[in-house]
C-alpha cells in the first residue's frame, strides 16, 4: 500500500507540472497546442540519453542518440531544455507567422502524429518501439534506500520541483505580464494596436510551457527508468486537456485538482486494479470516464470546477487637493453638512 500510494503521488506531481504547461499556454494565452506530448516526450528523452551513459558497452543492446552520463541534477534540466529549444523552433515556424488558431492546432496535432511514428520505427536513432531501458535513478546508490524508501524520498525531490513551479508560474501569471497574457487570449488584435508584440509574447509562453513540460517527461523517466513511444502517444495531450478543463483553465489551484481527478484517478489509478474482464477493457472504461466527465465539465462548470479569478487592478487613489476646495465648503466637526439627514 506505501509502494502504490508513493507511486501515484509521483504521477501526480508529474501530471500537475503537466497541466501547468498546458495551462500557461492555452488556458491563459489561448495558444491550442494539439502536439503539446512531443514536449514532455523529448524531454524524458533527452533526459534518459543523458543518464545512460554511451549507447556501447553494457548499453549496446540498445539504439539512443547523445549518450552521456551526467551528474545529477544535470539530466533532468537538459530535459527541460530541450522541451524549450524544440518550443522555440517549432514556434519560431508556426507561431511567428500569421496562421489561425485552429490551423496552428491541426499543424502541431499532425506534427505529434509525424513524431510519433518516425521515433516508433526508426531503431538506429531510437530504438524504435522498444524505447530505453535502465535509466538509471538520481542518487539511487548514495540514498542506499529501499524500493519503497527511495519512492518516497523521490517523491520529496518531485514536490519540491513543483513547488519551485509553482511559485514561478503563479507570480508570472499574476504580473502586469500575465495580464496581458490574458488580453492576448481575448482579443489578439486589439492587443497589438496596443502595441504589444502579440507573435513574440506567444513565443515566449510558448517555450516556457514546452520547457515545464520537458521537465514533467523528465521526472517521469527518471522514476521509471525506462522510456517508450507507447508511453507518449497524441492521444495523452487529451488527458492532459481534459485536466485543464476540468479544474478549471487559467487557474493553476484548478489545474492541481484537474491533475488528481483526471490523470491520476481516472488514467493511472485503474491501471492498478485487478485485471477484469477481456484485455484492455480497463483502459477502454478509464478514455470512457474521461470523456464523460469532461462532457459534464462542460454542461454544469463550463469554467471549470474552480474557475478563473478575475483579477482586479485598483486605480490609483483619487484625492482631491486642499487647495481646490472651494472655502467654506467643507462642513465643521460635528455639524452636518447642509442636505444631510
Amino acid at each position: 500500500m506505501s509502494a502504490f500510494l508513493a507511486t501515484s503521488l509521483v504521477y501526480f506531481c508529474v501530471d500537475v507540472l503537466a497541466v501547468w504547461s498546458l495551462n500557461l499556454q492555452y488556458g491563459y494565452t489561448g495558444i491550442i497546442n494539439f502536439g503539446w506530448i512531443i514536449f514532455q516526450s523529448v524531454g524524458a528523452y533527452i533526459t534518459a540519453v543523458l543518464s545512460l551513459g554511451p549507447s556501447n558497452g553494457p548499453n549496446s543492446f540498445q539504439h539512443y542518440l547523445l549518450g552521456a552520463k551526467l551528474a545529477f541534477p544535470l539530466p533532468l534540466l537538459g530535459g527541460a531544455l530541450a522541451g524549450a529549444v524544440l518550443s522555440l523552433v517549432l514556434g519560431a515556424i508556426i507561431l511567428a507567422r500569421r496562421i489561425r488558431p485552429d490551423f496552428q492546432a491541426v499543424i502541431m496535432l499532425i506534427l505529434a502524429l509525424i513524431a510519433w511514428q518516425i521515433v516508433s520505427y526508426e531503431v538506429p536513432l531510437f530504438d524504435g518501439t522498444n524505447g530505453l531501458a535502465g535509466v538509471p535513478q538520481p542518487l539511487a546508490g548514495v540514498l542506499n534506500l529501499s524500493i519503497v524508501g527511495y519512492e518516497w524520498a523521490y517523491l520529496a525531490w518531485a514536490a519540491f520541483v513543483c513547488i519551485v513551479i509553482y511559485v514561478v508560474v503563479e507570480r508570472l501569471c499574476r504580473s502586469p505580464w500575465g495580464r496581458t497574457l490574458r488580453a492576448v487570449r481575448e482579443d489578439d488584435l486589439l492587443t497589438a494596436t496596443l502595441g504589444v508584440n502579440v507573435q513574440l509574447l506567444r513565443l515566449a509562453v510558448f517555450v516556457i510551457g514546452g520547457a515545464i513540460a520537458g521537465l514533467s517527461g523528465g521526472l517521469l523517466v527518471e522514476f521509471l527508468g525506462a522510456w517508450s513511444p507507447s508511453a507518449w502517444g497524441y492521444a495523452e495531450t487529451l488527458v492532459v486537456f481534459a485536466a485543464m478543463y476540468v479544474g478549471g483553465r487559467a487557474n493553476n489551484r484548478g489545474a492541481i485538482l484537474g491533475a488528481f481527478l483526471v490523470p491520476v484517478l481516472f488514467s493511472e489509478m485503474p491501471s492498478f486494479l485487478p485485471a477484469f474482464g477481456y484485455p484492455g477493457l480497463v483502459d477502454s472504461l478509464s478514455w470512457i470516464v474521461i470523456g464523460v466527465v469532461w462532457l459534464i465539465t462542460f454542461y454544469f462548470w463550463p469554467r471549470g470546477i474552480i474557475p478563473e479569478r478575475r483579477l482586479v487592478v485598483s486605480p490609483p487613489d483619487e484625492r482631491v487637493a486642499p487647495a481646490a476646495v472651494p472655502p467654506g465648503s467643507r462642513p465643521s466637526p460635528g455639524r452636518a453638512a447642509p442636505g444631510a439627514g
